[in-house]
Formats: C-alpha cells, structure tokens, sequence
C-alpha cells in the first residue's frame, strides 16, 4: 500500500489479488442484500484508490480496506432499514449458493452430505448475533488476528474474544447432537 501512495499504480494489482476475495467473503456474510456486495466491492477499491495519497499505516492494510468496506455497509443498512425489515428472506438461498460454489470441485459420491452439514452450519452462523457473527467470519474465513478484528469494530481485544467464545459455545451446542448422531 505504500508503494500504491507513492506512486506505484501496478501495486494496486497486488493488493487487490491479496484481498480481494476475503474482503468478497467477509461482504457476502456480513450484507443482509445480496445485490449490495458487488456495489460495496467496488465502492470500497474506488474509495482506496481516492485515499491512497492519504494513507498512513497504523493498523494492516487488510484491516483498513475492510474497515472502509465496513463503513460502506453500515452506511447502506441506515439508509435502508425500513426495506430489511421488510425483507422476505430470500437472500438465504442466494447466499448457500454462494458459500457452496467454493465446494464445487468435490466427487459426486460426497456431495449431498457435505452440502448437507454446509447448509446447517451456515444456518447456524447466520443465527448467530451480528458482533458474533462478524467476528467469527473476520477470524475463521479472513484469518484476521484478535487484534485486527478489535481495531476493525472498534471495541477492545477482550470483547473481541468473548463475541468468539460465545459464538463458538453456541456452535459446539448446536453441532453436539448431529456428532451424536454420526457416532451411533
């Protein structure tokens, strides 16, 4: 990124082969409209791009690009509340298509149980509060470290592990009786 400040436009390139589809990732599970992820995207590179000049590294770039593109989402859920709550829910089948095209390399013989155990525990993640949610998704599916997702939401390291710890625990009770039941 500071190459891209200075000047050096093809390191742009490489920042958005390096971030672009975990930033997609975080998008598509935090976006409650599936049509607003490729806006947000693209307002968030754009938005980089206006800013370069501006840069300063306090945080990872990772963590100031997602903050951007958090920024933008938040902006976009104030100004269409109303619309969400209205919502009819139907973003949930665009979203397993989503999270499945990442799977779709695997053999037939396997395919119906892992979309099977994919659909629940997505379901599960999608239940989950939005502070869990987002911090799991920033940790398990970015890699993003505690501090990262701490200086992202703007809450301190500690809260940051118990979103994890609380998300984690209700996952684990969730999943205990379909364990049970794979080992009878």
């Amino acid at each position: 990124m500071l190459s891209y400040r200075d000047g050096d436009l093809a390191a742009f390139a490489e920042l958005y082969r390096r971030h672009s589809q975990g930033l997609y990732l975080f998008l598509t599970w935090r976006s409650p409209r599936r049509e607003w992820v490729n806006d947000i995207m693209q307002d968030s590179w754009a938005n980089l791009h206006q800013a370069r000049a501006r840069y300063e590294p306090g945080a990872s770039f990772r963590t100031y690009l997602f903050q951007i593109a958090r920024n933008r989402l938040i902006d976009l859920i104030r100004l269409n509340e109303r619309v969400l709550l209205a919502s009819d829910g139907g973003e949930d089948d665009w979203f397993e298509r989503v999270a499945d095209a990442a799977h779709d390399g695997l053999a037939p013989d396997g395919e119906l149980e892992r979309k099977q155990q994919t659909s629940h525990l997505h379901a599960m993640i999608r239940q989950l509060p939005v502070d869990q949610r987002e911090a799991l998704v920033l940790q398990q599916f970015n890699g993003m470290s505690l501090e990262e997702i701490a200086e992202l939401v703007a809450a301190p390291v500690e809260t940051v592990k118990s979103r994890l710890r609380y998300a984690m625990r209700k996952l684990r009770q969730e999943l205990a009786p379909a364990a049970e039941e794979a080992r009878a």
